[in-house]
């Protein structure tokens, strides 16, 4: 019945349906505005993971700058300043202008390229690409279904993080057991922890959207979303890589 009156009260008042068109329209614009931030930080990840890895060399010959990059004190570097900087932009992006938080965005996702880049050398490259086509297919569907669900997934979510946090100590653990079938557990909960994360930060970026925002705020918010979606899709990748790479 609710169902009915809200349908009557649209028909009969017009600027009620317009208002309701207005916030539509901003709303796909701003979750436009989420996914390319998103799919442009995969694909700069992507540009600098290969070009890293071609100026390395190859696993059996790397050259000075894949010594430097991947056996010197210099991989900590790269390894913990993309850390460093989600954790800068996380905290800071209040304060920050928009223009320095898209900077921050766009230094965050060079450096997980750098960081990245040495899979190249240990996985076949048609691997790569085979799993992340899985990938960018898997979190289409989920991220969908964050979108277009009425169901609350708020539960959901906090069930995944603490799946998350169960992730993070079992992935500590294993670096001193080196137990393959701990790795093996890790790689499967991994994938699904990140595939029920995408669903749930879908909904949550969404949920976030004040048609009242200006520019800036709703800017800094899509930010924020594109990171959010970027750290699960670039998560669930590489623990599919897990299972779907082939190594060289």
């Amino acid at each position: 019945m609710s169902d009915i009156r809200d349908f009557q009260n649209r028909t009969s008042n017009p600027a009620v349906g317009r208002a309701d068109a207005d916030i539509d329209q901003g709303l796909r614009a701003y979750m436009l505005n989420v996914y390319n931030l998103m799919a442009l930080g995969v694909a700069l990840t992507g540009l600098v993971a290969y070009a890293f890895s071609e100026m390395a060399g190859t696993r059996e010959a790397l050259t000075p700058f894949g010594y430097a990059i991947y056996t010197s004190p210099l991989r900590w570097v790269i390894l913990l300043a993309p850390i460093a900087v989600v954790f800068f932009l996380s905290f800071r992006i209040e304060k920050m202008s928009l223009f320095t938080a898209q900077l921050s965005f766009w230094v965050y996702a060079g450096l997980v390229g750098a960081s990245l880049s040495s899979i190249f050398l240990v996985y076949t490259d048609a691997s790569i690409v085979k799993t992340f086509a899985v990938t960018a297919a898997s979190f289409a569907a989920l991220s969908l279904y964050g979108y277009t669900t009425n169901r609350d997934l708020s539960a959901m979510g906090s069930f995944m993080v603490m799946g998350l946090f169960g992730l993070i100590i079992a992935s500590v653990v294993n670096i001193f057991l080196k137990s393959s079938a701990l790795d093996f557990a890790v790689s499967a909960i991994g994938v699904l922890v990140f595939a029920g994360l995408t669903a749930w930060d879908t909904q949550k970026i969404k949920g976030l959207y004040l048609e009242a925002d200006g520019f800036e705020v709703m800017g800094k918010k899509a930010i924020m979303g594109a990171l959010n979606l970027y750290m699960d899709f670039i998560n669930l990748f590489l623990f599919l890589l897990r299972f779907m790479g082939n190594k060289e």
